[in-house]
């Protein structure tokens, strides 16, 4: 059991699978890119399957998260999908993407196993996407939400990132689409994980501004505390319901209280937290030949030392040298 000094148990795991994006999204990286991991350096598929049957099996993980980078770059990703499907007791498996290879790889994922993923789009504006990405794929992601919808990878959630000046006034207009569309749309504050740490509190758009432009379209009835449980999106109903709108707010109502997540990079290290500033190697330990029940030790041992938040309300708070690309969202 993953526990830490703090009561919390983790049995949410979101692997990273690869560093590397077809986006060049503006909260993230510069246009130029990154220096991309060397591939001896990130884990094969066997060693993800591996590690996520030892959380599964001897650290009590019910729940698996693929993320990024852009996970639908990985190569062998329908093959690692279908073998942690494969896995007892059977895993919830979710895809965090930005939607452009949905349209060819939705239904080879629900056939292997996918329950649904989260894709993000942050505009319904083709010219604006095209400047926070620094790419004009914007009718590929519609297509990829359109495809995965088709496949049955339901509920589909919408990740939107608002940021003053390209498109702080879209949350009504992306909440109207997402219910027309029957997707589940999410806000998500912008939080100090670029890789230019350009990153600043004042100015941002957070989930007050938000909620507050919501209102002026929608009527939003909170859920209670029960139905959010360790979720770290606050969510509405809009309008009476059915459809949901929820608000992921990192830095101005953080939820670390209820943090049930633990991280797995896509070069081998563990994390306890998106703004963690140390790691734990287990490719090391993969590597050297570790037995499962020594590698469980370690994740242990990571997680026990897990902190009590984010530290992001601290004013000694440093960002992680990492971008989000290289940790997994």
């Amino acid at each position: 059991m993953l526990r830490d000094t703090y009561g919390r148990v983790a049995t949410d795991l979101r692997v990273s699978l690869t560093d590397r994006c077809n986006l060049r999204c503006a909260y993230c990286m510069p246009e130029e890119g990154l220096q991309w991991l060397g591939k001896s350096t990130l884990l094969t598929d066997d060693e993800i399957v591996r590690l996520v049957g030892i959380a599964v099996t001897r650290l009590g993980i019910t729940e698996v998260r693929f993320t990024g980078g852009e996970p639908l770059l990985r190569p062998g990703l329908v093959g690692i999908v279908e073998r942690c499907a494969a896995l007892a007791p059977r895993l919830e498996m979710s895809l965090t993407t930005n939607g452009i290879g949905l349209r060819r790889t939705a239904t080879a994922l629900k056939a292997a196993g996918l329950d649904r993923v989260n894709v993000s789009l942050d505009t319904l504006r083709p010219d604006v996407f095209k400047t926070l990405t620094r790419r004009d794929r914007h009718h590929d992601v519609l297509d990829g939400l359109q495809a995965a919808r088709d496949a049955g990878l339901t509920p589909v959630k919408v990740n939107s990132v608002l940021m003053p000046g390209f498109n702080e006034d879209e949350a009504p207009d992306l909440l109207a689409w997402a219910v027309e569309h029957d997707y589940e749309l999410r806000f998500i504050e912008q939080m100090p994980l670029d890789a230019q740490h350009g990153w600043k509190r004042e100015g941002m758009v957070t989930a007050g501004d938000i909620l507050q432009s919501l209102r002026t379209r929608f009527a939003l009835t909170p859920e209670d505390d029960d139905a959010r449980g360790s979720a770290p999106a606050e969510r509405w109903l809009v309008d009476g319901g059915p459809h949901r709108v929820g608000v992921i707010a990192s830095v101005t109502r953080p939820f670390c209280r209820a943090c049930d997540r633990t991280r797995l990079t896509a070069d081998g290290q563990i994390r306890t937290c998106l703004f963690a500033q140390e790691e734990t190697d287990l490719r090391g330990a993969l590597r050297s030949g570790a037995p499962d029940e020594e590698i469980a030790k370690i994740w242990e041992v990571a997680m026990w030392g897990k902190k009590a938040g984010s530290g992001l309300d601290d004013p000694s708070f440093l960002q992680p040298d990492r971008p989000m690309s290289a940790i997994g969202g």
